[in-house]
């Protein structure tokens, strides 16, 4: 039977930017497994793309979503948003989460009164994104720190992929679903009993800190530093990450 994956996509992106990382898991199955492809789900999360008019944007909602749309047995990836979307599913859906791959991830913010001055902030972002057009908005976070030195044409391509948003689906997702919204699962990840690879570009210094924080909290857990890259390391080596993914 051949595997299947489902990939949940971060902030401001859809799920076609997962297409690199779709195109090399499909490359390593031929060369490992002619006779076996993936089949994969990569959807875009509500308030993102095609997905940017559902309501409501919240946790439980993006869940039943990826109820419906998972099989009964699947890998699980997800990307920074997406990641911390995928350990709330896998808790959630327990063994059919044959295995959870997050890449710049993090289980959320532990300290209640920090959290609190995140979902303050995030308010205040979302704010600004109603304010402006789709492009003004992704050139401004196209400069997040955390973004820097992506390669040129990494960058190009993720900001045709944020165009496909709409500042309205983006200001509702970072209210439901931002990091100030949900709820910590720091105290959580010993219930995750999957095995888990943590990935995480070699630039990326404040989420190899948090990599290896998660991965002391989790039963079965590897964590995958990828040499050059930055936070968003399935656009940067989408090799790596389908490594990660499997077989």
């Amino acid at each position: 039977m051949a595997p299947d994956v489902v990939l949940l996509h971060g902030f401001t992106h859809t799920g076609a930017s997962w297409d690199p990382v779709a195109a090399a898991l499909a490359e390593r199955y031929r060369e490992l497994a002619p006779n076996l492809a993936p089949r994969i789900r990569a959807p875009d999360i509500r308030g993102h793309g095609s997905a940017s008019d559902r309501v409501p944007v919240t946790l439980e909602a993006v869940l039943g979503d990826l109820e419906a749309l998972s099989p009964a047995q699947f890998a699980l990836a997800g990307y920074s948003m997406g990641g911390r979307l995928a350990l709330h599913a896998a808790l959630a859906f327990g063994a059919r989460v044959q295995r959870l791959v997050l890449i710049g991830a993090s289980p959320g913010i532990a300290d209640v009164a920090e959290r609190e001055a995140r979902r303050t902030a995030d308010e205040a972002l979302a704010e600004e994104i109603e304010a402006v057009p789709v492009e003004a908005f992704a050139h401004r976070w196209a400069q997040t720190p955390v973004l820097a030195g992506q390669p040129p044409d990494v960058a190009a391509a993720v900001h045709v992929d944020r165009l496909r948003n709409q500042p309205g689906g983006l200001a509702r997702a970072l209210r439901g679903l931002g990091t100030g919204a949900l709820k910590s699962l720091w105290g959580r990840l010993g219930e995750i009993e999957t095995p888990v690879a943590i990935v995480v570009g070699e630039r990326d210094q404040k989420f190899r800190g948090i990599a290896g924080e998660m991965a002391s909290g989790l039963p079965t857990a590897e964590v995958i530093v990828v040499p050059g890259a930055g936070h968003a390391v399935h656009l940067e080596v989408p090799a790596a990450v389908a490594q990660a993914i499997g077989p």
